[in-house]
């Protein structure tokens, strides 16, 4: 093979890994998986590769973009979870004077990382592959909204156990012992976790567990229509409901007021997000605050000064939430 003619591309064939492990290599960032190091390291010596300025570049994180890569569902953009973390995240880069690439996903279309210098990823809902690939290519990377305990990644998190755990402490302590649930997406994190809390409070002061007050919902307003309605339908009906999003604790309050029940006279309800459209309905909700602006806004500054060699992995961070009181729930 003539030495003038060789190229970033042959290493990275012959290493098996992509261009961009490639030129992080030759310009030592320190993210790169040891194995993947070896195999680039063998690739150049054979070869004997001479690096260009473009590699250097890229793998200095020259290109100036960062990749935003987000699940996507229905209704996507007329989300406050999903139009908080854009803006969080654009915020950011743009303060940081960096390009900003958006990927809404189905974990199954292919993501391209060739052109930033680094990925952030917004959950990781039926798309873990993704994630495992960008890091075995030694891609600085970040999850948002997930713990991630099995594998070797930054994030920034909320504390969405606690945040449940509030949410009912806070409905107990005014007396309520017949707490109903209207659950998030139990499939993610965020809809696991605050069940887990929910349970807790429970459990810490005694109370039974009923199952028949766990009613499955997924985030959506139609969900949270269709467990009210059977929550209403039960013989003991409870006093409070906790809500694991303000769209559906809003909901749930617009069906009980359409059934000529009174909010919180009759049924507390909680909510869990802080929406701003929570304070304007016709029961100014009581919620759980999460920092979901700020989540996002700390997980571009974190993995900018992880590309820019600043700060070094791992990086990961669980950021509080905040009970606020308003007008929906009342005294037993």
């Amino acid at each position: 093979m003539n030495k003038t003619k060789i190229s970033i591309h042959d290493v990275a064939q012959r290493a098996g890994v992509s261009i961009t492990t490639v030129s992080r290599v030759i310009n030592n960032v320190p993210t790169v998986n040891k194995k993947n190091q070896a195999k680039v390291e063998e690739a150049v010596a054979f070869l004997k590769y001479k690096p260009n300025v473009s590699a250097q570049r890229l793998a200095k994180g020259l290109n100036n973009a960062m990749g935003l890569v987000m699940p996507g569902y229905p209704g996507i953009f007329h989300s406050f979870y999903a139009v908080e973390l854009v803006r969080g995240v654009g915020h950011a880069c743009e303060a940081l004077r960096l390009d900003l690439l958006f990927h809404i996903t189905n974990g199954q279309n292919p993501i391209t990382t060739s052109n930033v210098g680094g990925i952030i990823f917004a959950d990781i809902i039926e798309n873990r592959k993704q994630v495992e690939s960008t890091l075995e290519e030694g891609i600085p990377c970040m999850v948002i909204n997930n713990i991630v305990e099995d594998l070797d990644i930054n994030y920034v998190a909320i504390d969405n156990k606690m945040g449940g755990l509030l949410a009912v402490e806070y409905l107990i302590g005014l007396g309520h012992k017949k707490i109903a649930t209207v659950t998030g997406n139990v499939h993610t994190q965020s809809g696991a976790h605050r069940l887990e809390g929910y349970k807790k409070a429970l459990q810490e002061k005694n109370i039974s567990v009923r199952l028949e007050y766990i009613a499955q919902g997924d985030y959506s307003r139609r969900s949270a229509r269709v467990a009210v309605e059977k929550i209403l339908a039960l013989e003991d009906r409870p006093t409070a409901i906790f809500a694991a999003s303000d769209d559906m604790a809003l909901e749930i309050i617009a069906f009980l007021l359409e059934k000529r029940f009174k909010v919180p006279q009759d049924i507390s309800i909680i909510g869990f997000d802080d929406n701003p459209s929570a304070i304007y309905g016709p029961v100014a909700l009581t919620t759980i605050q999460q920092p979901l602006f700020q989540m996002a806004e700390e997980a571009v500054k974190y993995l900018n000064a992880i590309v820019s060699g600043k700060k070094r992995a791992p990086v990961k961070v669980i950021l509080p939430t905040q009970l606020v009181i308003r007008e929906s729930c009342a005294a037993q």
